[in-house]
């Protein structure tokens, strides 16, 4: 089984288009029971506040200082990467809020030891800021998004009322930004670190020789406690 780590933000638009193209590739292949994905935080707003301050377009044009006509655009643009990747991407419309309870959740998820379900809970919190546009700091919003999961309410609530796996976080950006990497989505597929939503080819290439290597590793001449392979 190969592993695709990856470090995301559910406030990020390339996260969500690099990971919908990584999936895409991974069913163009055929490779759903060769791959899982090793999900890991890292905020991009760790400041962010608990409810929306300004809609996306003043937010935008004032952090990256470009005029609102520029702005529009620029999102547009982002936005329809997106929607060439198959997702109902609104990103105009986002409603950028704390993301550190999502990213709590996200590690007790993790800690289930089950790799899908963890990536369908991942897809739904994206899909939940992106599709549906709804605040990823909201409790209930999070709840929902669990149930439509199938995980157990009652753990969840007891995650967010509390400050467990907020150290699980800290570690995961503690760890990147100890490796020089200050920016997501970062993929880690076979040792080899991936920035950004990189050209489909390019994602294509680096899985295609991790799965060779893995069976060249796997089918190699070697000898154990039964005997000889050749």
């Amino acid at each position: 089984m190969l592993k695709i780590s990856i470090w995301t933000d559910y406030a990020c638009p390339f996260c969500y288009i690099a990971e919908a193209r990584v999936d895409n590739l991974v069913s163009e292949l055929k490779l759903e029971n060769r791959v899982a994905f090793d999900y890991h935080s890292f905020e991009l707003y760790p400041d962010a506040p608990k409810d929306v301050q300004e809609i996306t377009l003043v937010r935008f044009a004032k952090k990256y200082n470009l005029s609102m006509e520029m702005a529009a655009e620029r999102i547009d643009k982002i936005a329809q990467m997106g929607r060439a990747e198959g997702l109902d991407f609104k990103y105009s419309s986002t409603q950028n809020t704390n993301t550190m309870d999502a990213h709590r959740l996200t590690q007790y998820v993790n800690s289930l030891d089950d790799p899908k379900l963890t990536k369908k809970f991942s897809d739904f919190l994206f899909k939940a800021y992106f599709s549906n546009n709804l605040k990823l700091a909201n409790h209930d919003v999070l709840l929902d998004v669990a149930k439509k999961a199938d995980l157990d309410l009652s753990k969840i609530k007891e995650v967010l009322n509390s400050q467990q796996y907020f150290e699980a976080v800290r570690k995961d950006e503690k760890f990147i930004t100890s490796q020089g990497v200050n920016a997501v989505p970062f993929f880690i597929i076979n040792n080899q670190g991936i920035m950004g939503a990189q050209p489909k080819e390019v994602f294509k290439k680096v899985i295609t020789d991790a799965l060779k290597a893995e069976d060249d590793l796997t089918t190699g001449m070697s000898c154990g406690i039964d005997g000889c392979n050749f």
